[in-house]
């Protein structure tokens, strides 16, 4: 078997990361039969020399090799360039001709971006891979082909099962070995090798001075996240070595180019296909905000109260007077019985709290923001509604549905009692 140094130096690969050097052998290991193989990994990080590596070391290296970009096809046209189409088949079919199934028979197919084919083409492909048979457009003549099929996707298959946009038998049928290309970011060793053999190549390609980094530049780079993996590190050297006059690059000047964003909230897809949250629209999501802000609200008018209970009523000056009967208004008291205030006699609640005159506001800005009932009881409605899909979610598990609220479970306890959502 080919030793795994020598793949990486015939086909340029750099890199000495434990699951990059797992895939190679994985394809160096399936490439003398015909197992159909399933490449996965994010976009720019190199899933294109899998395919070449197992038609390289197959019995077919000296059979065709196709690569087919299954995303660039248009969908009204892309059965005919798999398997072919007799003359008239179709508007502007002025003659027969051959598909790539039919072209490289005897070799290897590289379907990228496999997860962007119409649903209607993946049923062609499953009968290819089950019976080796097809049919150009056009036709009811059943052909035989005998391809390897070998296909890659950055799209989260099981999410495009679930949606209904690939098929799932085609999807184990292409998946009888899984190949997974990490991701640059998680590869922080290799990317200083990466970035000098480009400064390298493009140095020569430019006949200009090679690039250097500094230690902090170095740095920087291992701990960018490389949306664009390998494909953008690559960019980025030939960009700077056309530009930049200095040929020894810091830390500031990578800043330039590629800085490092802070990163802002987001809805986050995870591996199930539904968004961490459970959020169906962004009005879930707003109405989930004002809740927290209601309830953090609350609190702080809890927090205020007690503060205020420690302190003698002639302590308060006309102006904290004033903001306190605005803030502890008799709908805020009934609504949150905890910032009631007391005095004095403290079995009699005091409303309003401290005793005012208008006149008293005549100098003070009416800023009360007004909640009307229909407003409160949408908001009611919507809050019912995200905790009833929340235990529905974790069956019941309160712990769960509490997390993904973002509230305690005694907060959960005490919105099940106010809804009459008990078990």
């Amino acid at each position: 078997m080919t030793d795994l140094q020598s793949i990486k130096t015939r086909f340029g690969i750099i890199g000495n990361y434990p699951v990059l050097n797992r895939a190679l052998q994985k394809a160096i290991q399936v490439a003398p039969t015909d197992i159909s193989v399933l490449v996965m990994g994010e976009s720019g990080v190199g899933k294109e020399f899998i395919p070449k590596i197992i038609h390289a070391e197959s019995r077919r290296k000296h059979q065709p090799y196709i690569v087919v970009n299954c995303g660039a096809i248009p969908e009204g046209t892309i059965d005919s360039e798999l398997f072919g189409h007799e003359k008239g088949a179709f508007t502007g079919a002025t003659s027969t001709r051959k598909g790539y199934f039919e072209v490289a028979d005897g070799g290897t197919i590289f379907l990228d971006e496999v997860g962007e084919l119409p649903v209607q083409t993946q049923v062609r492909l499953l009968r290819v891979l089950e019976s080796g048979e097809f049919m150009k457009v056009g036709s009811s003549q059943v052909q035989k082909t005998n391809v390897r099929i070998v296909a890659a996707t950055n799209v989260n298959m099981l999410n495009a099962i679930n949606d209904g946009r690939f098929r799932e038998d085609l999807y184990y049928r292409l998946n009888t070995v899984q190949i997974d290309m990490p991701a640059l970011r998680e590869r922080k060793g290799d990317i200083h090798l990466l970035f000098r053999k480009f400064a390298i190549d493009f140095a020569e390609k430019y006949r200009m001075p090679e690039l250097v980094l500094t230690d902090d530049a170095i740095n920087y780079l291992e701990n960018y996240p490389f949306p664009g993996n390998i494909r953008q590190l690559r960019n980025l050297v030939e960009q700077m070595t056309v530009v930049e006059q200095e040929r020894t690059v810091n830390s500031v000047k990578l800043a330039e180019y590629i800085p490092i964003q802070t990163q802002l909230p987001a809805v986050i897809q995870n591996g199930s296909g539904r968004s961490s949250n459970d959020f169906n629209s962004e009005r879930e999501i707003m109405y989930k905000i004002l809740f927290d802000m209601r309830n953090d609200l609350n609190d702080l008018k809890s927090l205020t109260s007690e503060l205020i209970k420690n302190r003698e009523n002639s302590d308060f000056s006309h102006h904290e007077k004033n903001l306190i009967n605005r803030v502890f208004t008799p709908e805020t008291q009934v609504q949150n019985p905890n910032s009631m205030l007391y005095f004095e006699n403290q079995n009699q609640y005091q409303n309003p709290i401290i005793s005012k005159t208008e006149e008293e506001y005549s100098d003070v800005e009416d800023i009360e923001i007004e909640e009307t009932k229909a407003d409160s009881l949408s908001l009611q409605n919507n809050e019912r509604e995200l905790i009833v899909k929340a235990l529905e979610k974790h069956k019941g598990r309160r712990n769960k549905a509490a997390d993904e609220l973002g509230i305690s479970q005694r907060t959960l306890y005490r919105k099940i009692k106010q809804y009459n959502l008990e078990d």
